[in-house]
């Protein structure tokens, strides 16, 4: 089955490729790595997650944060690649959670996408990774994340 196959049979439809927020490019092809910017949890243009996770924003809700953004970063892949079937492997992802005071729970934040990666790509889909809390991410995100991906 392909990916994007896969991915219709959970009921997700992948959005178009977000624009970068700044003087950079969504992705970079370099040998047979794909490397993709960080991804904020947007959906259709409009920043759906803000603040601080631990006061502003739940962890249930950072968890599907971190979804979102991998959603958005397969979707620039497959603007970048042509097919989500020409990625071999997910390599790593870097998760950044916008962090209260005393919040330490990042990686179950960043979870929701490591999860979602394992139930779209099945062993293909586990990767090494960061789940790191920040003071503060572009536009006030939650949550932001990039990842390296082996292409075919």
């Amino acid at each position: 089955m392909s990916i994007e196959n896969r991915l219709k049979e959970l009921g997700i439809e992948l959005p178009t490729a977000p624009t970068p927020a700044g003087s950079y490019v969504p992705a970079v092809t370099a040998g047979n790595m794909v490397f993709v910017s960080g991804q904020l949890p947007t959906v259709a243009g409009e920043l759906k997650y803000k603040g601080k996770v631990g006061t502003d924003i739940s962890l249930e809700d950072a968890n599907h944060a971190a979804k979102v953004c991998i959603i958005n970063a397969l979707a620039v892949l497959k603007a970048h690649l042509g097919s989500l079937d020409n990625i071999e492997k997910i390599v790593r992802l870097g998760g950044f959670v916008n962090s209260s005071d005393g919040f330490t729970m990042q990686p179950k934040v960043i979870n929701g996408a490591s999860d979602f990666l394992f139930e779209v790509f099945g062993e293909k889909g586990q990767h090494a990774r960061a789940a790191v809390g920040v003071n503060e991410l572009p536009l006030n995100a939650a949550v932001e994340i990039e990842m390296t991906v082996l292409i075919k």
